[in-house]
């Protein structure tokens, strides 16, 4: 009897080519929250970040493109590693946070929606396709995936094209030292049901949303400078508390999400965790292990591309899983056909989320 399964059938990612490296931020004065100028070096400043966060450089994209741009660039991808055609697809499920800011400006844009302007740009004319945006901060696209696999189980939809496209660059306090966290990208993905023999492709997922005393732990605040415009507003977090939730509740749904697929941490072969710091990513890994009383991690089980690209918000997980598949992540890493993949996010609102993938 066959089996239908909700599959990733092809990926796309778009990686500007504007490098802005650790030094290049020597020419912004960091304030705290106060507005007190920070009295070290910003080569002790640049020091630390780099330690804590594994962040070398990252990627701003051109003036003249804004996030639907580089989303359709990388759907454009996906729809041809998947080998389908444009107009059979269902859904275009696109993730973003701040839609499309125009280099010079801080005004978001999400008129129409973003998801409209990718299928506008794909060249898609099929009304039948219907194309929406999801806001679920940083982990939007594995939250996209999960909305795809329920509408295909439904038999409300056979083939989605999931997009996560950001420009953070755009809404940036550069007085503000958390401003050298933040990249530009998108990644994209084709999901639909496959026929097979056995059991593929999503397998579990987990999510949960905690909003109380966590729900502004990002949030759009003041420059930390007086002397800039208090009408406009950028990208704000507070870090040591993200820090902690994240430690606390993004292993747990991990596990959840393993529980449910009827797997052990054991049969993971590769973790895609959201690229926000390389400190905290390594320490959710130990305490995943630690929830199944392991210590022994193996050293290839993560990969990371935040030394080179910093944190591009919903596009860090689908760039990553598509430069593996494309040969071209920066560690090499590698994915085989039945290795068990466990991807996971976390992000603005606060919000948590994993899928168990069986590739």
């Amino acid at each position: 009897m066959k089996i239908t399964n909700v599959m990733i059938t092809g990926t796309g990612s778009f990686v500007p080519k504007n490098v802005v490296t650790n030094e290049d931020f020597s020419k912004h004065k960091f304030y705290d929250t106060g507005g007190a100028p920070f009295t070290a070096s910003h080569e002790e400043i640049a020091e630390k970040f780099k330690a804590i966060t594994g962040i070398q450089e990252r990627r701003y994209a051109d003036a003249n493109m804004v996030a639907s741009d580089l989303g359709v660039i990388a759907s454009r991808k996906a729809i041809e590693d998947a080998e389908i055609d444009k107009e059979s697809i269902d859904q275009i499920i696109l993730a973003h946070n701040f839609g499309d800011v125009p280099s010079g400006t801080i005004q978001t844009d999400i008129l129409p929606s973003l998801a409209s302007r990718v299928k506008q740009g794909l060249g898609i004319t099929n009304p039948n396709c219907v194309a929406y945006d999801i806001l679920f901060g940083c982990p939007g696209w594995i939250q996209g995936i999960i909305q795809a696999t329920a509408y295909i189980r439904s038999g409300m939809a056979k083939r989605c094209l999931v997009v996560a496209t950001e420009t953070l660059s755009r809404v940036l306090d550069m007085h503000d030292r958390d401003s050298m966290i933040f990249a530009d990208g998108a990644g994209a993905c084709i999901v639909e049901a496959v026929e097979g023999d056995k059991q593929e492709g999503i397998i579990g997922m987990e999510m949960g949303t905690w909003a109380e005393e966590e729900t502004y732990f990002l949030y759009m605040g003041d420059s930390n400078t007086a002397d800039a415009d208090p009408k406009v507003r950028y990208i704000k977090m507070n870090g040591r508390k993200i820090y902690e939730f994240a430690l606390t509740k993004v292993p747990k749904a991990m596990k959840a999400c393993l529980d449910k697929a009827g797997a052990h941490i054991h049969d993971v072969k590769k973790v895609l965790i959201h690229q926000a710091n390389e400190k905290m990513d390594r320490e959710i890994i130990k305490r995943l292990f630690r929830l199944y009383r392991d210590r022994n991690i193996p050293d290839d089980i993560m990969p990371m591309s935040i030394h080179k690209l910093g944190n591009s918000s919903v596009a860090t997980v689908p760039t990553l899983l598509d430069q593996i598949r494309r040969g071209t992540s920066e560690e090499h890493h590698e994915i085989h056909k039945g290795d068990l993949i466990l991807m996971a996010s976390v992000g603005a609102g606060m919000n948590v989320n994993a899928i168990a993938y069986r590739y």
